[in-house]
C-alpha cells in the first residue's frame, strides 16, 4: 500500500513568538492576603487546553478516515456473506460462506468501472474473483484446472453436444483470453459451478453478452439436462442489483429432468460469468440468489 506522507513532519518549525514584556509588580499592603479563588489567567489556560484536546481528537479522526480512503482505493472490500439485499434471515436457507473480500488491485491500477479505465479491464487476478465455496461443501477437483486456469473444452462440457462447437468458435472469434472456475457440492446434493470468462475489453464482452449469449433475457445455449429454459429473474429482489453488472437468469421449465437446473449469466466489464446450480427434485431459490449476488459483488 502507498505510505501515508506526514505533511506536518515535512514543514519547517514555526518561528518563536516574541517574549512579552514583564508586567510591573503590584504593590499591596503587607496586611492584605491573596484570594484563594482561581485567577482569570488560570481559567483561560484551562480553556485553551480543552480546545487543544478537541483539536487533537479531530485531527486523529481525519487521519483515520484518510487511511480508510487509501485502503478503499486499492479495491479491498469485505462482502457480507449472509446479508444479501432483499433476503430475510440466515435461517431462510442461505449458505454459510466464508469471509469474502475483493483482492487488492496492483499499485496504481483503477477498478473495472473507473472512468480512467476505458477498456473496462479487471486488473485484479481473475482467479481471486471467483466466489469461494460455502462451509461444509465438497470441492469439485475437475474445475480446479491447471494453475487455476480451465481448458475451454471443460467449460463447454456443460452444454449439449450440438452447441459445443458453435459456442467454442464464438468464444475464439471474440478473443477469449482465460477461463477460471470453481465448483462444489453441498450436503443437500446441490451442485454449483461458476465460470469466469475474460475477454480483451469490456466492449467485446458487452457485445458477446447482450447479442450472442443471451436473447430476450434468456440464455441462448442449451445446458445439459435443461432442454427448456424460461426467464427466471422474477424472483430476484430489486435491491439485489449490483451497479455495472448485467444479469440474465434462466430457470429450467417444468417438468424437470433428472435434475432441476438454474443458471445465470453476468456481464461485468471485460468478464462474463456463467453460474449453474442443479439438484435432484428442486434446486432451491434462496442459495442460488445468494450465490449470484455475491459473485456479482465480487466482479462489480
Amino acid at each position: 500500500m502507498t505510505e501515508l506522507i506526514d505533511h506536518q513532519a515535512s514543514q519547517p518549525p514555526p518561528p518563536p513568538l516574541p517574549e512579552a514584556p514583564p508586567s510591573p509588580p503590584e504593590t499591596q499592603p503587607e496586611t492584605q492576603t491573596q484570594p484563594e479563588t482561581q485567577t482569570q489567567p488560570e481559567v483561560k489556560a484551562k480553556k485553551d487546553r480543552r480546545v487543544l484536546r478537541a483539536a487533537l481528537r479531530w485531527t486523529a479522526a481525519v487521519a483515520v478516515f484518510a487511511a480508510l480512503g487509501t485502503a478503499s482505493a486499492y479495491g479491498v472490500t469485505r462482502l457480507d456473506r449472509t446479508d444479501v439485499p432483499g433476503l430475510e434471515t440466515a435461517s431462510d436457507g442461505r449458505w454459510d460462506y466464508p469471509e469474502i473480500s475483493r483482492p487488492p488491485l496492483p499499485a496504481g491500477s483503477p477498478g473495472p468501472f473507473a472512468e480512467s479505465n476505458r477498456a473496462g479491464v479487471h486488473h485484479a487476478d481473475l482467479r481471486e474473483l471467483v466466489l469461494p465455496a460455502p462451509k461444509g461443501a465438497k470441492a469439485d477437483p475437475v474445475l480446479r484446472g491447471e494453475d487455476g486456469w480451465l481448458p475451454t473444452k471443460t467449460f463447454l462440457a456443460e452444454y449439449v453436444k450440438d452447441d459445443r462447437e458453435p459456442f467454442g468458435q464464438l468464444l475464439t472469434d471474440n478473443g477469449l483470453r482465460h477461463i477460471t472456475a470453481r465448483g462444489w457440492t453441498t450436503p443437500d446434493g446441490t451442485r454449483t459451478r461458476i465460470y469466469l470468462l475474460r475477454f480483451s475489453t469490456a466492449a467485446v464482452a458487452d457485445e458477446l453478452f447482450a447479442g450472442k449469449l443471451t436473447s430476450y433475457d434468456i440464455p441462448r445455449y442449451e445446458l445439459r439436462g435443461s432442454p427448456e429454459t424460461a426467464d427466471g429473474d422474477d424472483g430476484f429482489p430489486v435491491t439485489s442489483v449490483v451497479d455495472g453488472v448485467e444479469r440474465v437468469i434462466g430457470d429450467e421449465a417444468k417438468p424437470y429432468g433428472a435434475e432441476h437446473v438454474r443458471q445465470a449469466y453476468l456481464g461485468a466489464a471485460d468478464t462474463v460469468a456463467v453460474i449453474v446450480q442443479s439438484r435432484k427434485g428442486t434446486a432451491k431459490k434462496v442459495p442460488f440468489q445468494q450465490t449470484v449476488v455475491l459473485q456479482s459483488q465480487l466482479l462489480g
